[in-house]
């Protein structure tokens, strides 16, 4: 139980989560009722969020991946483990910033659900960032 404190059991535990939220991109439209707020849209977009959503549940799950199977290749300090964890470090801390920068309040004050998901997630890309940058650090 305690390897899911160290630096090994954090990245992995981040990589089973990153896997799990790439997964849950397949139930995401009906949970949040995208399928009515697209109804009204044109064909063209209604295709194209549908494939980015394919696309960014996908990109979880293999980046989810790296740190869940490889966790030692990137700690070990080669080239491309560092690279991949430098990677990681910036796109999930651009997606945390987005929580804050992007995304408007509008979008969730006064919803209980969607201020619960906004903190959730806010969370979630914090825990997410902190552990690729502590693995980055450890490594460099």
């Amino acid at each position: 139980m305690s390897e899911i404190f160290t630096l090994a059991g954090q990245l992995r535990l981040v990589g089973a989560v990153l896997v799990g939220m790439g997964l849950f991109h397949a139930v995401l439209p009906r949970f949040v009722d995208w399928p009515a707020d697209l109804a009204g849209t044109t064909l063209l977009t209604r295709q194209v969020s549908y494939a980015h959503l394919f696309f960014i549940g996908l990109a979880c799950a293999l980046l989810g991946l790296l740190p869940l199977c490889l966790t030692g290749d990137l700690l070990s300090g080669t080239r491309l483990g560092t690279a991949l964890l430098a990677g990681q470090t910036l796109f999930w801390g651009l997606r945390w910033l987005f929580e804050f920068a992007v995304f408007s309040p509008k979008l969730w004050r006064g919803d209980t659900f969607r201020t619960a998901a906004h903190i959730g997630l806010s969370l979630l890309w914090t825990w997410v960032t902190v552990v690729f940058a502590a693995a980055l650090w450890h490594v460099l």
